[in-house]
């Protein structure tokens, strides 16, 4: 286990690869510990790091630090501490928040951003998910494939306050606005069969900028690097490929998720 202190609180990450540096975050059931497939795949041309956010997995739990900006913070913190310069950010549902609300304060810190399954306002979020603990939400996402609860080992160290935090942040203030416009490429990926959050309306879509695009993946529910791990890697293996400052409209169509959204 790899950990570093930030103004004086222990926090987890776990590093491969070489490379340019990719950063994932997980969401609000489980930790870093989902992403060891993707991380894989990265590592070939990246150096990924993943890290348990305040609260959850093996980083410390401090109900004062829970808030999406703090936890952006401490995204940033991690980056200072370890030297990184501009980094690719993957972020699922409350990842995908927290790298929002760092690319509201660094934008030029992120080269591009991989937003997985996140709802883009509060009402967008399932009832389920602001109710129920962690460890009941991982079988219902996952209906308890033994392999998805096994990546999700860590849903019991979540701390319900770090998760109630992020909820409230989301009600109170929409981040979407403040980032849309900041030219930094953005990808949004949603699972056609996720019960917890829901997939943006075509006229939202529409209205995306040039430099944001979105796909929407068949078959896949809320955990699609764990639902169909092929057909997620090779998603975002295309997505990084991609050079620097390049729309990711420019993916090509690919046979694996035919409901793209232009």
């Amino acid at each position: 286990m790899s950990a570093i202190i930030l103004d004086g609180s222990m926090v987890h990450y776990e590093a491969l690869g070489r490379g340019r540096p990719i950063i994932f975050l997980h969401g609000w059931v489980g930790s870093w510990r989902y992403w060891i497939n993707a991380m894989q795949v990265a590592s070939t041309s990246f150096r990924a790091y993943a890290l348990d956010l305040y609260g959850f997995g093996d980083t410390v739990r401090d109900p004062m630090r829970y808030s999406l900006d703090q936890q952006a913070d401490l995204v940033h913190g991690f980056l200072e501490e370890m030297g990184i310069g501009k980094v690719a950010i993957v972020g699922h549902d409350l990842g995908a928040l927290v790298g929002f609300s760092f690319l509201k304060k660094w934008h030029s810190s992120v080269d591009r951003m991989m937003v997985i399954n996140c709802p883009m306002e509060y009402e967008a979020l399932n009832v389920r998910m602001r109710t129920t603990p962690a460890t009941e939400l991982a079988d219902w996402l996952t209906g308890r494939a033994p392999d998805s609860m096994s990546a999700l080992a860590d849903a019991s160290k979540a701390d319900p306050k770090a998760a109630a935090a992020s909820f409230e942040n989301l009600q109170s203030d929409n981040l979407f606005p403040s980032i849309r416009n900041l030219g930094v490429p953005c990808l949004f990926v949603y699972g056609s069969n996720n019960p917890a959050v829901t997939i943006p309306p075509q006229e939202k879509v529409d209205a995306l900028p040039m430099h944001m695009h979105q796909i929407n993946l068949e078959g896949a529910g809320h955990f699609p690097m764990l639902d169909n791990p092929a057909q997620f890697n090779r998603l975002l293996t295309d997505f990084l490929a991609l050079e620097s400052g390049i729309s990711p409209k420019e993916l090509q169509l690919k046979e694996e998720w035919k409901r793209r959204v232009r």
